[in-house]
């Protein structure tokens, strides 16, 4: 088998000091592949871009409208968060309404990620909880699917879980493929994750910008989540963050999620499409850039700071910066938009 094709590449002076290798697909949700590059069908951990099908089955259940979750807290339930104020608040006022505290949360401890929220956090002498994890936006969602269904709350996390179990389901019936037998692990929050092929995984988010594709349970709660996340992309990661930023630049137009390992995934509602891509080498600054391209050459005005990155030493003097190959993205054009 071939190698994947260079998508990116840094460099620093006038020498290309290192190049990341990626696949990357770009699917309708009519199940057309529209344009692909490197190995699209090799399996594929979609870690954390996978979280708005994880949070899919508590809105289609009627949970999120019976806990009252406002646009804010549903964003966050498809959170990969910083840990940042806004976001812990909200994480517990979710547990409130669910009346549940934090130590149901089983997302694990972690520090905040945003460097600010963590010294604010140490200069108070706070310990972090799980309220900090990213991911705990995410397992409340989980938790309040559990308690709407009059499910056993602990260890919601287990793959056997009826919540995982509805998961896998919703996963396989949005992306059209089939988990059983597939790779799975417990990912970095001990959720379970599943391995499927990268064209699956675009197809879903086609899928869940364009909602008609899927069963009559899952329509409604699609276009009730995907209206929060950009509505809300605060939520959806934070301050500085690449997914915040460019949702809140292109408005309502896609919706951005990173994955662990350089994943990424886009819903484009007006082009009916999903984007997902995969970097060899697991960089997430190299999949901001890979993303960027695309989502350029499709017509998307996303800011141009983001096509080549700026890398800058702790003095602030510019050392290099990143950026995509053009001869692997030649091939992409602007799609037709919807009607």
């Amino acid at each position: 088998m071939s190698a994947n094709p260079v998508l990116v590449e840094v460099v620093r002076g006038e020498a290309i000091e290192s190049t990341h290798r990626g696949r990357a697909v770009i699917v309708r949700s009519s199940g057309e592949t529209l344009w692909s590059v490197g190995d699209v069908n090799a399996l594929t951990y979609p870690r954390s871009a996978i979280k708005a099908f994880q949070a899919l089955p508590m809105v289609a259940s009627g949970a999120a409208r019976a806990f009252g979750f406002t646009p804010a807290e549903l964003a966050l339930t498809c959170a990969s968060h910083n840990g940042e104020m806004i976001h812990v608040e909200t994480a517990l006022a979710m547990l409130e309404k669910l009346q549940l505290t934090e130590p149901a949360l089983e997302c694990g401890v972690h520090w905040p990620m945003q460097q600010q929220a963590l010294i604010d956090l140490a200069w108070q002498r706070q310990k972090p909880g799980a309220r900090h994890n990213n991911c705990s936006g995410k397992h409340v969602g989980m938790l309040a699917l559990a308690r709407h269904m009059d499910w056993e709350t602990q260890g919601y996390i287990e793959v056997d879980h009826p919540v995982q179990v509805a998961i896998r389901e919703c996963i396989e019936t949005c992306c059209d493929t089939r988990l059983e037998g597939a790779p799975i692990a417990p990912d970095g929050c001990s959720a379970p994750t599943w391995a499927m092929p990268l064209k699956n995984l675009a197809l879903g988010f086609a899928r869940f910008g364009d909602p008609e594709q899927l069963p009559g349970m899952y329509q409604q709660a699609a276009l009730q989540l995907y209206d929060a996340v950009v509505s809300e992309p605060m939520m959806v990661a934070g301050t500085d963050r690449y997914c915040t930023e460019v949702m809140a630049d292109l408005n309502d137009r896609a919706f951005l999620k990173v994955g662990a390992e350089g994943v990424y995934i886009a819903a484009i509602p007006e082009l009916t499409a999903g984007i997902a891509l995969k970097m060899d080498s697991g960089s997430a600054a190299a999949a901001e850039t890979a993303l960027t391209a695309i989502l350029s050459r499709l017509g998307l005005p996303v800011n141009q700071k983001w096509m080549s990155p700026e890398i800058r030493n702790w003095n602030q003097r510019l050392t290099g910066y990143w950026r995509p190959v053009d001869s692997s993205f030649s091939s992409l054009s602007p799609l037709s938009r919807r009607g």
